[in-house]
């Protein structure tokens, strides 16, 4: 099984996507992913089918697979973009397009046909090479793209003027500047929307900006003097030395083993104050160092590093096919032909039952021809989908799927886990009482929790570290309930919540119990504050008629303390992971249901939810299974969440709307003379313009 990541040129829109989509689903490639944004193509081939092959095939499209190095030092040839034809093109149109004021000016040599032939003819060629190859090639794959219709009508209006020139018969059959201005407009249409398109990737690009500076490698010379020069942040390895001064960007993922910093985060959270960094705290390459001097190791690099994995995440997202999209893409799929038959209808129509002139019902069938360009349609959720994961990412906040914007405008309930999410999760521990020997209490308290990753284990361990830890047989972590270990001499110990008290002890209002051989050694109380934010966040939701639930495994008690200070609706606690799964499917089944929680003990019921949203770490991004991160624990970030899903849905929605008015209006519009060609070239070239600008919105439209 091999994964393939490619980078495909000449998409132009989702119809483009969609012919390279089914020709990888024929050739049996699996998960694929194309997305016409930004040409990123990606699929599993299972099959271990000859990659030549593959790229042969897309050629054969009308599209080429680049590599995206070579891409850079190659050198773009004459014509090879559609500024470069649109400009070629231009000045044989203007001049065509001045015979119709002959009555005027004294351009009456414009009126011959062949002089038009001749000046239409080299917007002929290049508009033939371009539209004409992609059309030939996608009809003989048997998936039709928009040039179809753009040849179609270049090539109607320009044989049909030819004919005319030929015969003599008149300047009622002469179209050249037609067939010109066709060609100059949809490549000033192409041109004009990859303008368009590539702005709604500026938040993607200034995360990728932030992949590529300068590092001061440390090395040792031969007497083992420290050394520093500069190098390119990809010339690093793991485990290099590398010196990061105040005001620098940090080059890499890295881990402090010197000094101590404020750095600012903000290209990955969206929190633009500092953050105290000291020794052995991990830094994340594209933060900016505002104040100290540091050495740091190098602790991942190239696409294991967070800001890798974060564009990886948002790229992989942009090229998933929402429910609406999946729609719209059936609909492009039977369009072209749909409009070919249209055209043909509009012909025949016009001349044979309406009795309207050749030249006139030809004219008409073309504006058909070139107004209905799928590009609108196919562009009007990919556009919007990429503003939104954009603007998300720049906020501290992933998708990992595209579906998951859809997902928010259903939500109607929330779930929150306690630990770690409403709380900060940072416990001290506030009271102990040992029933043994306090120093060797302690010390089997810290042997028991060190391995765990808990955060009371993790407080008790931080507290209670000593250098003679015990030595275990064996130690379990048992998801829900606590840790069991067995040392050498058979006694077994267990750490845990009151569920593992024997029957006989009532006195379980404490947050950690310790038992030898099933007899309490001793007890531990631990605190942890609740966020500050969470109060604000629950308010939110609840402004929004949005029900809020705690889920907790923690005790009734403190789960209803919790739920009562921050306004809760409803508390479920004492739940095992099993339970919350049990719950969270029972709640689902009622209503659409977010679940928000740490990523970890919570993984099942993040899973199960309709939507699972995840207060992350940012290095800890590869093992969650949310379907929404929020970066370093920002639930701040949670309405945000909520209302950029609604808010690019809306605009999905709106682009859906005006595109489908557009064919639906234009079509008519067209087929009974009240459009001409060019004009529906100009209204194609627009249209697509109009939806990119309204997804644009996206970057500065006030959500919350």
């Amino acid at each position: 099984m091999e994964k393939v990541d490619w980078k495909v040129e000449g998409m132009t829109c989702s119809n483009c996507a969609l012919t390279v989509n089914k020709f990888l689903q024929k050739e049996g490639m699996q998960d694929i992913k194309v997305n016409p944004i930004d040409g990123a193509v990606s699929f599993i081939n299972k099959q271990h089918t000859a990659i030549s092959k593959l790229k042969k095939g897309i050629d054969t499209l009308g599209y080429k697979v680049i590599d995206e190095t070579s891409a850079l030092k190659e050198k773009k040839r004459f014509l090879s973009t559609n500024k470069q034809r649109f400009l070629f093109t231009l000045p044989f149109t203007l001049v065509l397009m001045l015979h119709m004021l002959h009555s005027w000016l004294p351009l009456h040599w414009l009126m011959n046909p062949w002089i038009q032939g001749l000046i239409c003819l080299p917007v002929f060629v290049v508009g033939i090479w371009f539209f004409g190859r992609s059309a030939v090639k996608s009809l003989q794959n048997g998936m039709p793209n928009m040039n179809v219709l753009v040849a179609l009508g270049a090539l109607a209006s320009f044989v049909y003027s030819l004919t005319g020139a030929i015969l003599q018969l008149g300047s009622g059959y002469l179209f050249f500047e037609t067939s010109a201005s066709i060609i100059t407009l949809v490549f000033l249409g192409n041109f004009l929307e990859e303008t368009s398109i590539q702005s709604t990737q500026r938040a993607i690009k200034s995360l990728a900006r932030s992949q590529k500076v300068m590092a001061n490698m440390i090395a040792f010379d031969d007497q083992h003097k420290e050394q520093v020069f500069p190098v390119e942040n990809s010339q690093l390895r793991t485990g290099d030395l590398i010196l990061i001064k105040s005001g620098e960007l940090i080059p890499i993922d890295c881990k402090i083993l010197w000094g101590d910093c404020m750095v600012n985060e903000a290209i990955i959270t969206g929190e633009s104050a500092a953050v105290f960094k000291e020794k052995k705290g991990l830094l994340i390459g594209g933060s900016l160092l505002e104040s100290g001097i540091i050495k740091a190791q190098v602790t991942a690099t190239g696409k294991d590093t967070v800001l890798s994995g974060i564009l990886q995440m948002v790229q992989h997202a942009q090229a998933e096919k929402p429910p609406m999209q999946k729609l719209a893409d059936k609909i492009s799929a039977i369009f072209v032909p749909l409009v070919i038959g249209i055209s043909l209808a509009t012909f025949f129509l016009n001349m044979y039952v309406f009795d309207i002139s050749g030249g006139d019902s030809l004219m008409r069938a073309i504006a058909v021809l070139v107004i209905s360009c799928p590009c609108a349609m196919g562009l009007a959720t990919p556009a919007a989908i990429a503003v939104g994961l954009g603007r998300a990412a720049k906020k501290g906040i992933l998708f990992r799927n595209a579906s998951s914007l859809e997902s928010f405008k259903t939500i109607r309930q929330v779930v929150f886990d306690k630990t770690g999410t409403l709380t900060t999760g940072l416990f001290i521990i506030s009271a102990y009482k040992a029933f043994i020997d306090e120093a060797e209490f302690k010390q089997v308290a810290f042997s028991l929790h060190k391995f765990s990753n808990h955060p009371l284990a993790k407080a008790i361990a931080d507290e209670w570290k000593n250098n003679s830890p015990a030595r275990w047989k064996s130690i379990n972590e048992i998801k829900g309930t606590g840790i069991k270990a067995e040392d050498g001499n058979g006694n077994v110990y267990e750490s845990g919540s009151f569920k593992i008290l024997p029957a006989k002890l009532t006195d379980n209002n404490h947050s950690v119990f310790i038992l030898k051989n099933k007899e309490l050694i001793g007890w531990i109380d631990a605190k942890d504050e609740v966020r500050q934010e969470a109060a604000m966040v629950v308010k939110w939701l609840h402004d929004h008629h949005i029900k809020t639930i705690l889920l907790s495994g923690d005790r009734r008690e403190k789960c209803v303390a919790v739920a009562k200070e921050l306004g809760i609706d409803t508390v479920l606690s004492e739940q095992s992971p099993l339970q919350k799964l049990e719950r969270i499917t029972e709640l689902d089944l009622k209503m659409p249901t977010a679940m928000v929680g740490d990523g970890i003990n919570d993984a099942p019921a993040l899973a199960k939810a309709t939507l699972g949203i995840s207060l992350s770490e940012a290095t800890q991004i590869a093992m969650q299974s949310a379907d929404v991160i929020l970066m370093n624990h920002g639930l701040k970030n949670l309405p945000e969440a909520l209302a950029l899903g609604r808010h690019t849905y809306l605009t999905i929605k709106q682009n859906l709307f005006w595109a489908f008015l557009y064919n639906v209006v234009a079509i008519p519009i067209a087929a009974i003379g009240l459009l001409t060609p060019t004009l529906a070239a100009l209204a194609m070239a627009f249209s697509d313009v109009v939806l990119a600008a309204n997804s644009v919105r996206l970057f500065i439209k006030k959500v919350l």
